[in-house]
C-alpha cells in the first residue's frame, strides 16, 4: 500500500508547480472577497482535483495491468487512491491555512481586506474544506475508472454537481416541512460534515471496488 501511495505522489510532482502558481494567484485574486475561509475551500478542492491526474497517469502507462501481475489486489489499487485522495486535500488545507493567513495580513496592511471577513472560525473552516474536498474527490474515482481518464475529465464536473444537488434537495426538503436553517442549524450541520463525508467516501469506495471487480485489463 505504501508504494501505491508513493508512486502517485512521485508522479504528480511534475505537476506542482503549475498548481502552486494556480493557488498563489487565487491568493491573489479571492482572498480580498472571500477571506482565509473560502481561500482554504479552493486550496482543498482544486487539490483533490489531482487525483484525476494521477488516474490519468495510470491509464497513459497501462499502470493497472502491470500493477495485478505483483501481489497487489484490486481492493488495494482503488483504497491507494482514496488515501492519496485525502493526502491531496489534506496538503490543499494545509497550504490555504498558511497562505491565507499570510495574505490576509498583506492585504489588511494595505486595506484591501475587512477585517471581519468571515464568522467561521479558522479550525470549522479547515475541518470542513477537507471534508467537502474528499467527497468531491471520492465521485471523480469511480467516474474515471469507469469512463477513462479523458471522458472522467468531463464528468469531474458532475462530481461539483451531485453533492451541490443533494444539499439543495435536503434544504427545499426542510424548507417544505417548516424547518428552518439558522446559524446554529448551519454550524451543526458544519461539524458533522467530517462523519458524513467518512460514510460518502465509504460508499464510493465500495463502488469503485465493484467497478474495478468487472473492468478487463
Amino acid at each position: 500500500m505504501k508504494s501505491l501511495i508513493l508512486k502517485d505522489l512521485y508522479n504528480i510532482i511534475h505537476n506542482s508547480k503549475s498548481m502552486l502558481f494556480i493557488l498563489l494567484f487565487f491568493a491573489v485574486v479571492f482572498l480580498p472577497s472571500s477571506g482565509i475561509q473560502g481561500y482554504i475551500y479552493t486550496c482543498a478542492i482544486l487539490c483533490s482535483m489531482m487525483i484525476v491526474t494521477t488516474l490519468s497517469f495510470d491509464e497513459r502507462s497501462d499502470w493497472m495491468s502491470y500493477a495485478l501481475v505483483m501481489p497487489v489486489s484490486r481492493r488495494d489499487l482503488a483504497a491507494g487512491k482514496y488515501i492519496v485522495l485525502f493526502l491531496f486535500s489534506s496538503i490543499g488545507v494545509l497550504f490555504g491555512l498558511i497562505v491565507g493567513i499570510i495574505g490576509s495580513f498583506i492585504h489588511k496592511s494595505v486595506g484591501l481586506l475587512p477585517e471581519n471577513l468571515s464568522e467561521i472560525p479558522l479550525p470549522m473552516a479547515a475541518l470542513t474544506a477537507l471534508a467537502f474536498s474528499t467527497v468531491f474527490g471520492s465521485i471523480s474515482i469511480p467516474l474515471t475508472l469507469k469512463f477513462g481518464a479523458e471522458k472522467g475529465r468531463i464528468l469531474v464536473f458532475a462530481s461539483f454537481f451531485i453533492p451541490v444537488a443533494i444539499c439543495y434537495i435536503i434544504y427545499r426538503l426542510l424548507a417544505a416541512l417548516g424547518i428552518a436553517i439558522t446559524g446554529s442549524s448551519l454550524a451543526i450541520l458544519l461539524y458533522c460534515s467530517p462523519a458524513a463525508a467518512i460514510v460518502w467516501n465509504y460508499f464510493m469506495f465500495q463502488i469503485s471496488c465493484f467497478i474495478l471487480s468487472k473492468k478487463e485489463f
